[in-house]
């Protein structure tokens, strides 16, 4: 007889969420983290100076705050919003920037301000239906059947459609911005429902960060978790699921390592399936502790708590397409977080605490320092001469911090219509002999939200 009616593999967001839920049903839970503290990519630590706390992956959490599941639980995390979501520079220091309201984030849009009305206002009047569409598996019927059919006809379009509504530098490139979160060509379709949610997230719920760092939200779910009734064990590596002794294994995996622990109990089909999951590219990441505030040129990105680098639309294209083929764009997109601008816990006083990434080819070794730093300085004149010091991590040391990182892929796994088209309400989840998928591979996909490992926790309770 096992010790434990459940086992949960993997300590992020997601397997959190899914073990929570097992516990809350009434099951006894065990959480298995290889690492040596819970949290996956919600981790701060100190990693370039003491005194300066750097989120080690994931910072900003529009996707925490609209999580259904969340809000549900009550998560006890304080929120911090930024006077402004996101911003994007332009040269010669003007900048697009996207606010709360939708008539003020049009009207800065110039003549694009009446088609960025007509296409975000009913995904923002009906946000509850449009999140609880975009965050969970496709379902035939589907939930909200109005909503759901304009996010698939409107969503469905590749960005590089989409982007024939506007015709300002500013309106073409804040949907850019936002349309590279998918880190794909934007020829490939339904790159545009990752602009429209993001986007109309912003607009109701914001872009906030968590104060004192991301590993507020692990705390907070671990917590929760513990007070439940779980028991955690950290520093274990399982290699084979049957070394659990659980009905109900939940793995908070990528496909791979979930082949690797469960093949034995999985049947040729889900074997088959599981073989066909292909990585999305990945990212080089750089942090930096700061003598100042970054220096922008324009009077929007200093408001903001993500900026978005890369200039025009055609440059943001280029850069996610050169990435989608292989190659290190010149130019990179950059996304960019500069939480201590808001949070006075994340730097000594005075100074500044600030990270951001580029996307690159699946498993890259490239140091793009160099690249990211001038894209900032392209925007931000001076910002080298802030820096006190920097730390990188390459797409492989992301892989060797978190394997769920395969090549540093963190959208877990390629975006496209095989992610996107995951249907039924249990059938994304559930491998067969008690054991379950529950990490980002699945839907909702990527996003600290929690969502992924509660509806495999719903599958697997039945």
């Amino acid at each position: 007889m096992s010790e434990y009616d459940a086992a949960v593999v993997g300590s992020g967001p997601n397997g959190l969420a899914a073990a929570i839920e097992l516990a809350r049903s009434g099951r006894s839970v065990l959480l298995v983290e290889a690492a040596d503290e819970v949290g996956g990519g919600t981790r701060t630590a100190e990693i370039t100076l003491p005194g300066f706390h750097h989120d080690v992956c994931s910072a900003i959490h529009p996707a925490a705050v609209a999580s259904p599941y969340f809000d549900e639980i009550d998560l006890d995390v304080d929120w911090i919003q930024p006077p402004i979501p996101f911003a994007h520079p332009l040269d010669g220091g003007r900048a697009a920037g996207l606010r709360r309201s939708v008539a003020e984030t049009a009207a800065g849009l110039g003549t694009d301000g009446k088609p960025y009305r007509r296409l975000m206002t009913p995904f923002v009047e009906r946000i509850d239906e449009s999140v609880s569409v975009a965050f969970g598996p496709v379902t035939i019927p589907p939930p909200h059947l109005r909503t759901f059919t304009r996010l698939g006809l409107i969503g469905g379009l590749p960005v590089s459609v989409l982007s024939r509504r506007f015709r300002t530098d500013s309106g073409r490139a804040l949907l850019a911005g936002v349309a590279a979160h998918a880190i794909a060509d934007f020829h490939v379709t339904a790159t545009s429902a990752v602009a429209l949610m993001l986007a109309a997230i912003g607009h109701t719920h914001g872009w906030p960060l968590a104060r004192g760092g991301s590993r507020a939200i692990a705390r907070a779910l671990s917590e929760r978790f513990v007070a439940l009734g779980g028991a955690i064990e950290l520093g274990r590596r399982v290699t084979d699921v049957d070394e659990l002794s659980a009905d109900l294994v939940l793995l908070d995996v990528m496909p791979p390592a979930a082949l690797a622990m469960a093949r034995h109990r999985l049947s040729p089909s889900v074997i088959r399936h599981l073989a066909r999951w292909r990585p999305g590219p990945g990212v080089f990441k750089v942090d930096w502790a700061l003598d100042g505030p970054i220096p922008w040129s324009d009077p929007i990105s200093g408001g903001a708590g993500t900026v978005h680098l890369g200039g025009s639309y055609d440059e943001v294209r280029l850069a996610e397409h050169t990435v989608a083929q292989g190659r290190h764009p010149d130019r990179p997109f950059v996304l960019l977080a500069q939480p201590s601008l808001f949070d006075d816990r994340r730097a000594p006083a005075g100074k500044h605490t600030a990270w951001a990434y580029c996307h690159v080819p699946n498993g890259s070794g490239a140091d793009m320092t160099g690249a990211i730093e001038q894209q900032v300085e392209r925007f931000a004149p001076g910002f080298r001469d802030l820096v006190l010091a920097r730390a990188t991590r390459t797409t492989t040391e992301y892989q060797a911090y978190n394997p769920n990182l395969v090549g540093g892929d963190i959208g877990g796994g390629a975006y496209g219509l095989r992610k996107v088209l995951q249907i039924g309400r249990t059938g994304p989840y559930d491998l067969g002999g008690g054991i379950f998928l529950c990490s980002s591979a699945t839907p909702p996909g990527a996003g600290v939200h929690g969502m992924c490992g509660y509806h495999a926790a719903r599958a697997a309770l039945g």
